[in-house]
């Protein structure tokens, strides 16, 4: 761009004289590849049309777009425009030597702006030469070592050549947490993108020492801060000490004093309707004497939004003045201004050698043409940064000189999306384990990929998901699973299950912060029985063919969906009958409620589930239990109605309260331990038949205990430990359950 504003300076001495000429026809001069009907088709030019001095200027531009000319000379004799160029040399080849892999070559080749055949630009090289470091700084190579040599080639063309030195990949061994950080380790890892080396992490990246995934770790962990009410936190310094072929990471933390809003004041201009901005106005009151919070500062900003994206009011800017009163105190003061009038003439998008560009796009608030809007502009660069596929999202607003239009260029640096999983948990009886592969990105195309496996002492679950986040880009997600699911109750109830089906579905946004959900799934089932079953399970064997559409309102206010702290979630859910042999009709209503003092969080949940069969008895394989984490300790599907023996049927209703809160006074000096506390109450009950021998009745199980949340040099740990309060003979109950995952 600089280059073209030079040539510009250049060429107005040129021009500057040249009034208005009808271009009868084009000359070039110099030219050795492109042809003149190439040159009239780059320049948009139109023969027999009256030009101004503005106009042939523009053709200059558009020609220097075209990145085939490193100099363009123009003048008008004659009704005959004579362009004079020099041409870029052609790039024959670009080679990288130094790195032995191939899948690494190509994944570096694929991130350059120049290719293969295509002009050669001085700068631009130097740009890729950046790139290639940076690509093998994020892949550990930290000490690597590039310089570019350009080959002539007898054929007018270059060879441009990368020698690169790798050196020695730099792994992080420790991560630290230095200075008066208030937070134990444990809470600040959970915060950070970088991870500690370990010998089974052979796929992810985040072990690797990377400049700019250190300041991705101090911008969370300074955000995790100042959602706590931190104002004044410094992330002071980081540094990387190396010793032994391996890098310590340290973080040095000053989180200063915990701020609380006192005053809170709306400022918007005089010719503007104080009721266009009524939900801005009670979102502001609500900050009153809460501690600061940026994430309740953004509830603000998202009001505003919505005001900019009403397009009332289409040159509209935002500022928040913060000053500090007495006694830790904050007030604060929003100004809705009104900005410059511009409009966007031109978005450029660069960096997406992957990414479909219309995925980028798609997410931008203001299009070409649009009334630029700095709030929605602001908006639209979030948006990018929260698909979590980009590395780093960087933007610039150019400025278009003698003109009320602004070019926009979005630059974007793409990531790995792939992940592996793996998990596992244990109780008294037994355990799980789960692995999963998953892809965030796929085909550039932004949508996600999620294949698992689930193995358990008599279950045996496979799962493969498709997620499109913005389906045809109407705003609307798209889901698709494909699963089968094995459950193998011979030995101990006499039945198996066995299933495999497909369910696809939709969701979207009907209302502020209230999702809508449709679904339709399939299952094909075939259950088997011996000799141990009992008589209603020995009726119902055979093969079974069910098909079902399903819908859920899912009200959800968290302040965040992980280590939430505040706020609640509301979800109803109902499946409903369209070919069915009993026609079973299911409904379930989770509520979860947060709320943080101090240090304290607490959440309060409610489940409540119920299944029914309108034809006939509901099956074994529909009957329903409660999830381990609503009602701990007592082992899943091994409560409620009791058939003949010790056969746990399952029931028609199913209901659990649940309360859990931190413990964060007990042993504050453990960096790498939390403990918790929870006391849970449940039962499952109802069933369609009676039969001799069955214990249906209606009993309240009550647990309490108390649970470990431990970084471990595996991975992130649970343990918890239960006391049943209140049970049955026939309830088993698992006093003592863990679990851990970790990535690879």
């Amino acid at each position: 761009m600089k280059k073209i504003f030079l040539a510009l300076m250049f060429v107005s001495t040129l021009i500057i004289q040249t009034k208005a000429d009808v271009i009868k026809d084009v000359k070039l001069e110099n030219s050795k590849r492109i042809s003149k009907e190439s040159i009239i088709a780059f320049g948009n030019i139109k023969l027999g049309k009256d030009y101004s001095e503005l106009e042939i200027n523009q053709i200059l531009l558009d020609l220097y777009e075209t990145n085939f000319f490193s100099d363009i000379r123009l003048k008008v004799e004659n009704n005959i425009l004579i362009i004079n160029v020099d041409e870029k040399k052609i790039i024959q080849t670009i080679l990288l030597e130094g790195i032995k892999s191939k899948e690494n070559t190509a994944n570096i080749l694929k991130q350059l702006s120049l290719k293969d055949k295509s002009p050669f630009d001085k700068f631009t090289a130097e740009q890729d030469l950046i790139k290639i470091k940076s690509a093998l700084s994020r892949s550990g190579y930290y000490f690597a070592k590039v310089d570019v040599k350009i080959k002539d080639n007898n054929n007018d063309t270059i060879d441009l050549i990368y020698n690169i030195d790798i050196g020695e990949k730099a792994l992080i061994k420790n991560i630290k947490f230095t200075g008066d950080k208030f937070y134990k380790d444990r809470k600040l890892r959970s915060i950070i993108v970088s991870e500690e080396n370990k010998f089974w992490k052979f796929i992810s990246n985040k072990k690797y020492l990377d400049v700019d995934r250190i300041e991705l770790d101090k911008r969370l962990l300074k955000n995790f801060y100042l959602n706590k009410g931190y104002y004044n936190v410094q992330i002071e310094s980081s540094s990387a000490v190396f010793n032994n072929n391996f890098f310590e990471l340290i973080y040095n933390i000053n989180s200063g004093e915990k701020y609380f809003i006192k005053n809170v004041k709306l400022d918007i201009p005089i010719d503007y309707d104080t009721k266009d901005f009524t939900e801005v106005t009670k979102s502001i009151e609500k900050l009153k004497n809460k501690k600061y919070s940026l994430n309740e500062i953004n509830k603000v900003i998202k009001e505003i939004d919505k005001v900019s994206i009403s397009r009332l009011y289409d040159f509209i800017d935002a500022t928040i003045e913060i000053n500090e009163s007495n006694d830790n105190n904050l007030d604060l003061k929003f100004s809705i201004i009104e900005s410059d009038k511009f409009f966007v003439n031109r978005i450029d998008i660069f960096g997406n050698n992957v990414t479909e560009e219309q995925v980028i796009r798609n997410q931008l608030e203001v299009d070409e043409g649009d009334p630029f809007n700095k709030l929605l502009h602001a908006k639209s660069i979030n948006n990018l940064k929260a698909l979590r596929i980009f590395a780093n999202v960087k933007d610039e607003i150019v400025t278009i000189q003698n003109s009320q239009q602004k070019d926009i260029k979005i630059t974007v640096e793409e990531k790995p999306t792939g992940e592996i999983l793996a998990s596992a948990g244990v109780g008294n009886d037994g355990g799980t384990v789960g692995f999963s592969v998953s892809e965030k990105n796929f085909m550039g195309r932004g949508v996600g990929l999620v294949s698992s496996l689930t193995l358990s002492e008599e279950r045996v679950k496979g799962e493969f998901t498709v997620n499109n986040p913005n389906f045809n880009y109407s705003e609307k997600s798209l889901d698709m699973s494909f699963f089968a699911v094995d459950t193998d109750k011979m030995t101990e109830s006499g039945y198996n299950s066995g299933e495999v089906g497909f369910n696809f579905g939709t969701r979207f946004e009907q209302y502020d912060n209230l999702f809508f959900s449709p679904s339709f799934k399939t299952v094909a089932e075939k259950l088997e029985t011996n000799s141990l079953a009992s008589t209603s399970i020995k009726k119902q064997e055979g093969n079974y063919f069910t098909s079902t559409i399903g819908y859920s309102f899912d009200y959800d206010v968290r302040n965040q969906r992980f280590q939430t702290s505040d706020g609640f979630r509301s979800k109803f859910s109902q499946t409903l009958p369209v070919v069915s042999d009993s026609n079973t009709i299911t409904t379930n209503y989770i509520y979860d409620y947060y709320l943080t003092i101090a240090e304290t969080t607490a959440s309060l949940g409610l489940f409540l589930k119920n299944t029914v069969g309108l034809s006939d008895d509901v099956r074994i394989s529909e009957r329903i239990g409660l999830p381990r984490n609503r009602l701990r300790g007592f082992k899943t599907g091994r409560i409620g109605p009791v058939d003949q023996g010790d056969d746990h049927v399952g029931g028609n209703y199913a209901a659990a309260l649940s309360f859990t809160s931190n413990l964060p006074l007990i042993a504050p000096n453990l960096q790498n331990i939390e403990f918790n506390y929870f006391l849970d109450l449940g039962n499952v009950w109802g069933t369609d038949y009676r039969s001799s021998n069955f214990d249906d009745s209606n009993f309240l199980r009550v647990s309490t205990g108390a649970g470990v949340e431990w970084w471990t040099p595996v991975g992130p740990l649970s343990l918890t430990l239960s006391h049943a309060v209140q049970k049955k003979e026939t309830d088993e109950f698992e006093g003592f359950q863990f679990n851990i995952g970790t990535t690879f």
